[in-house]
């Protein structure tokens, strides 16, 4: 995967012939702004504002010390995975009030990453809920917190109730590393998935 820095990548390559949308969904405070930003190999796009007093009664910052922003459209990033082909990145807000504009960024997308918190894996139920019923297909990263324990990969899919053949993945949305290898497992996912379609 050939990300080059922000400064050198402000232009698409000349070769590339296919562009494809990806989504990054999940629950309030799960690090979705943080992942396309580690990601992104241009500046992202990023439309956080300052939470205030008046909004702690929907946007519970509980378990989330130092958070002060929260997404209020959405965040975009640019990966461009070899020379032909290029990942547009849209991380969707978590709160139930943006459920309208999440639905309208699923158009178009070829799938979705939900990244979890093993803190609050039940938040993660409506986001994946919602994947389902617009049959758009995922996978499911748990981004590794500071001080959290680890639980077993086979004790999450229980809990999240996931399918077999969903991903289920380990990655730290800081690391720009651990994100890529997220988002290459993703896509492989979806790609093995459209073949099968195709072949249906």
């Amino acid at each position: 995967m050939d990300c080059a820095p922000a400064s050198e990548a402000a232009y698409l390559p000349e070769g590339v012939q296919t562009a494809v949308k990806v989504l990054v969904v999940g629950h309030f405070a799960v690090g979705k702004t943080t992942f396309v930003g580690a990601l992104s190999e241009i500046r992202p796009l990023r439309t956080e504002e300052v939470m205030t007093q008046a909004g702690s009664s929907v946007d519970d910052p509980t378990g989330t010390p130092g958070k002060n922003t929260t997404t209020v459209a959405l965040d975009f990033g640019r990966v461009t995975l070899n020379d032909t082909l290029v990942l547009y990145l849209f991380g969707a807000p978590g709160q139930r009030r943006f459920t309208a504009l999440w639905q309208d960024l699923t158009r178009g997308a070829l799938g979705a990453l939900v990244l979890a918190d093993t803190r609050r894996l039940d938040q993660s139920f409506e986001v994946i809920g919602l994947l389902e019923e617009s049959g758009l297909p995922y996978a499911v990263a748990l981004n590794d917190f500071d001080g959290v324990p680890e639980h077993g990969i086979d004790e999450v899919r229980e809990a999240l109730d996931l399918l077999p053949s969903t991903p289920l993945l380990r990655c730290d949305a800081r690391d720009r590393a651990s994100a890529a290898e997220t988002l290459i497992a993703l896509v492989a996912h979806l790609l093995t998935r459209t073949g099968e379609l195709e072949t249906a």
